[in-house]
């Protein structure tokens, strides 16, 4: 398997280079590229290798700029240090990512998979077609690209309508029928979005939807309690009328957002 490494840290390739030795024995790195304009030099100069293991943001930008200069005819992995939360639901049949720093188990993982669709794809033969990624690609610079959160609400209150600042929200909660916020000076106010809604809308660096009517800011998690059934009860800030119960399936997740 003939491998090209786009990486702009020469630290980096010296690690991954050793990582893939470890992994495969078969794996040859016929090239080195460190920067967008130096890889389409080398994709244009050489045969395609079978795969490309290619850093997101080089030194000149990033490395989705390649696949508008010169067609990629390998498979691609990426390798980012981009945050989980913009890149945990991309995971696709013929195109992969590592986060860094790069676990020999993860890499081994994608190697699998990517000899896993060769084979599907080309019946493992040496004529096999190489697999598309541009739409891929597409999807992937998608997610990456900055999004825009929601900065205020429009709410009534006393017969009238007032603008709150996300920041002030201290967190999100439905009683069954109404959907509600308490601003951190304690305030109630009804919110005339769903949760689902709510989650597109809000930062999940700040906000964790803890279960199906529930929606917490960091700030406002005072304390975390063992609760019975492998969950985990929050007491809020300011206080709330009802159990902040985080379910069983968001708590290794909570765990993770709390601690980073």
């Amino acid at each position: 398997m003939k491998v090209l490494i786009i990486e702009d840290e020469e630290l980096a390739v010296k690690k991954l280079q050793k990582t893939l030795a470890g992994v495969d024995n078969s794996a040859e790195v016929v090239g080195v590229a460190d920067s967008i304009r130096s890889s389409v030099s080398w994709l244009q100069d050489n045969p395609a290798p079978d795969l490309i293991l290619m850093d997101i943001e080089l030194a000149d930008g990033q490395s989705f700029e390649i696949f508008d200069k010169v067609d990629v005819k390998s498979t691609v992995i990426f390798t980012t240090s981009y945050d989980e939360f913009a890149l945990k639901a991309f995971k696709v049949n013929s195109v992969d990512y590592l986060l860094k720093p790069i676990q020999k188990e993860d890499l081994q993982a994608a190697l699998d998979k990517f000899k896993k669709m060769k084979n599907m794809y080309g019946n493992g033969s040496n004529n096999a077609q190489p697999l598309n990624v541009d739409s891929l690609v597409k999807e992937l610079q998608l997610k990456l690209q900055p999004r825009e959160f929601r900065k205020r609400f429009l709410v009534k209150h006393a017969q009238k309508l007032v603008s709150i600042e996300v920041d002030e929200i201290a967190y999100f909660y439905s009683d069954g029928r109404l959907n509600f916020f308490k601003t951190n000076d304690n305030k109630k106010y009804v919110v005339d979005y769903t949760m689902d809604e709510l989650e597109e809308m809000l930062n999940p660096e700040i906000y964790f939807r803890i279960s199906r009517s529930f929606y917490v800011s960091i700030a406002s998690v005072d304390q975390i309690h063992d609760y019975f059934g492998n969950r985990l009860l929050l007491n809020l800030k300011p206080a709330v009328d009802k159990e902040a119960l985080v379910s069983r399936e968001k708590v290794t997740e909570f765990k993770k957002w709390m601690g980073k």
